[in-house]
């Protein structure tokens, strides 16, 4: 596809933007070389049923940053080749919510964000001090790049933003000034404040520590002074975890803007799991599941498996706690999990009929776990069938009774 209508066609954001009206003149190629024409009408904002062999029609825009503390940074040799690709896309934001550090956007690129009305935007801002960004993120351009937040939000566009705090970094004084500027910005809708992942694969690379639980409670402290009714603005729930204090309720949270980033996960599901008890009416025939999980969501999964088993004393509910050996203990997210691990904790322990991992610690190139394992190699290694289920309250109680 070259043109729709006279405007060149480069991806998939010019595609969408210009395929939405009524009448069409497209402009194509064959593979032969041969261009030809078409017009059609469609209905407004109608799809014309294309399907592209590439999703953004144009390769991936790679990061151009060097932050001390990147994740893949930290992994260790020997995963899957797209383990390591660094992506740093304003289109991968607009499709799939991908955050993006604004420090590799061209002036053609914000204009054409802003003409298009690319809404909401994610975008990893860590700090507003724009030195300390640059120190952080090792890109002259990191600070620089904080005019184009500015931009966006003066033009209406929504904006999630996200927050990686490392301790004696961004924290502290330079969290509540990073807070007390972005708050002001006209069209931001969601601050998450998350601690850093730390692996153990960390040699050579900028010395980081994780937070200690003082620490986090001071983190929450001042993101609670800065709360109000236009912006969900709300610590991961590690960071509630971290500091030992009770996770809040879903009201706390909004409208959930940030789940991806592990921002009221464990209110949302302690929440609707609750309510599906009461709406439930089932009977189901007595059985054995093990549940296994991170060190971060086993706490709750214990307090739900009780419920579970008052409601149906026939059902038995193990939760099994998999600690992070493969990254490292201060992992502990369920996203992250590997096969080696729920293999090499559970092989010895009573697990009944059936094992449920979580779905999130699987990636869709054919269902793997970040080290290559598949569910099916994981329930030959353990001699049971094994089920992978979404973080949903219904996928879960469903499958612990059926």
């Amino acid at each position: 596809m070259l043109s729709i209508n006279g405007h060149a066609i480069a991806d998939v954001l010019d595609y969408r933007f210009y395929m939405a009206e009524r009448r069409l003149r497209l402009r194509l190629r064959r593979p032969d070389g041969r261009k030809y024409s078409l017009r059609l009408r469609k209905e407004e904002y109608e799809d014309l049923g294309l399907e592209f062999g590439d999703g953004l029609m144009d390769s991936q825009r790679r990061c151009q940053n060097s932050c001390v503390f990147c994740f893949v940074d930290q992994l260790p040799p020997g995963l899957r080749e797209s383990l390591y690709f660094k992506d740093d896309d304003a289109r991968l934001s607009f499709l799939f919510g991908n955050y993006i550090t604004l420090t590799n956007l061209t002036e053609r690129e914000a204009e054409r964000i802003i003409q298009m009305r690319l809404s909401p935007i994610n975008v990893s801002v860590h700090t507003m001090d724009p030195g300390l960004r640059v120190r952080m993120m090792r890109n002259p351009r990191a600070g620089e790049s904080l005019k184009l937040l500015k931009r966006f939000a003066l033009a209406g566009l929504d904006l999630n933003v996200q927050l990686v705090l490392c301790p004696g970094w961004n924290d502290g004084a330079q969290l509540r000034r990073s807070l007390e500027e972005l708050v002001k910005l006209p069209s931001v809708r969601s601050i998450a404040a998350v601690p850093v992942g730390l692996t153990k694969h960390r040699e050579r690379l900028t010395p980081l520590r994780p937070f200690t639980a003082e620490e986090a409670r001071r983190v929450i402290d001042i993101v609670e002074e800065f709360r109000c009714e236009e912006i969900e603005l709300c610590p991961s729930d590690e960071f509630f975890l971290l500091a030992g204090r009770d996770i809040p309720d879903t009201a706390y949270y909004g409208e959930l803007r940030q789940l991806e980033n592990g921002v009221g996960l464990w209110a949302l599901l302690r929440s609707d799991t609750q309510a599906l008890m009461k709406e439930l009416d089932a009977n189901p025939p007595p059985r054995a599941v093990t549940i296994a999980t991170s060190a971060a969501a086993y706490p709750l999964l214990c307090g739900l498996a009780g419920l579970w088993r008052a409601r149906w004393p026939q059902i038995t509910v193990r939760v099994r706690q998999i600690d992070n050996h493969f990254f490292g203990g201060a992992i502990t997210v369920a996203g992250l999990l590997t096969g080696q691990d729920i293999v090499a904790q559970l092989k010895d322990l009573p697990l009944g009929d059936e094992l449920l991992i979580p779905a999130v610690c699987l990636r869709h190139e054919r269902d793997l776990t970040l080290d290559g394992w598949t569910v099916g190699q994981i329930a030959e290694a353990l001699g049971l069938p094994v089920r992978a289920i979404e973080n949903d309250a219904e996928a879960l109680v469903r499958a612990v009774i059926q």
